[in-house]
């Protein structure tokens, strides 16, 4: 009798053993985690074609939890980056500084296409600065000084894994300017003393994702937005680029590019003209990357 119910309990134990791991291979969620640091230095000594030494460390991070089961899927993303130079003698200076956070839910309409509902918040952790020469550092920016908030009802095309557009006709988007200082001088679009901004206009996303040579990814994250309210014509850019070439496990090479345009943001010229400008950012790095 005993050996029929050690057989009975071994058999069970098998069972439920088997289930529990089926049950963790088809389980519908998926995360990814990684982390890379990079670090560059340049030191002149008697170097007679002129320069000037500096030392640089930049940090990000790339995080996704992401569900998909029978017609629903909802992915949830969030990229943070972080980074430092000091030129010469001169003082530590903040080089980059990104929270970015996506959740997008998709309701399978068809093969390739999806109703989907998005929300993203972008921001930067600490204040950032101006440094005229020969004047005290004057404040540009700062955490939630902008924050931007978007939600946004629309569909979602994906003809192919690694390319997918996503349409909102109807989207609202508050900017804010939670900074005194830059809240009375009207930063980022705000009324002068006012903390918020708000619009509604129609969002456009386009975002690619693919292997293009062994081991080199490149990942090109497109938006446009124009508001309804005012000036609809003058669009709104926010284009992400990075190009991710693996070493080997723990070394990797990156290159960040940030291209930026908004109608409603002033910024002053070299030759002290007033305006809207194409804001651009380049970041090249070597370093460690950790996957988790």
């Amino acid at each position: 009798m005993k050996k029929y119910l050690l057989a009975i309990v071994f058999l069970s134990a098998t069972v439920l053993s088997g289930y529990a791991q089926e049950e963790e291979v088809q389980s519908p969620w998926t995360r990814t985690s990684e982390m890379s640091f990079t670090f560059s230095q340049v030191s002149l000594t008697n170097w007679a074609a002129g320069g000037e030494g500096s030392v640089a460390l930049n940090a990000m991070g790339n995080f996704a939890l992401n569900y998909k089961e029978g017609n629903n899927s909802w992915q949830n993303k969030l990229e943070l980056g972080y980074g430092l130079v000091k030129p010469g003698d001169e003082i530590i200076k903040k080089s980059d500084d990104k929270i970015y956070f996506e959740s997008k839910y998709g309701r399978k309409a068809s093969e390739k296409l999806d109703w989907t509902a998005l929300l993203s918040f972008r921001s930067q952790f600490v204040e950032g600065y101006d440094y005229p020469d020969d004047a005290e550092k004057v404040l540009l920016s700062n955490f939630l000084a902008p924050g931007y908030l978007n939600f946004s009802v629309g569909i979602n095309w994906k003809p192919v894994e690694y390319f997918s557009v996503f349409f909102g006709p109807a989207t609202p988007k508050l900017t804010i300017v939670n900074d005194q200082v830059l809240a009375e001088k009207g930063a980022f679009g705000v009324e002068p003393g006012e903390k918020t901004r708000f619009e509604f206009g129609g969002l456009a996303k386009l975002n690619f994702k693919k292997d293009i040579f062994e081991n080199v990814n490149l990942a090109s994250n497109l938006e446009l937005y124009s508001n309804y309210l005012k000036n609809p014509q003058n669009i709104d850019i926010i284009w992400d680029v990075m190009v991710f070439m693996k070493i080997n496990d723990f070394l990797s090479a990156n290159i960040t590019t940030n291209l930026l345009y908004d109608d409603d943001i002033m910024i002053t010229d070299a030759d002290g003209n007033v305006g809207p400008r194409v804001q651009f950012k380049e970041i090249l790095g070597v370093g460690l990357t950790f996957k988790f």
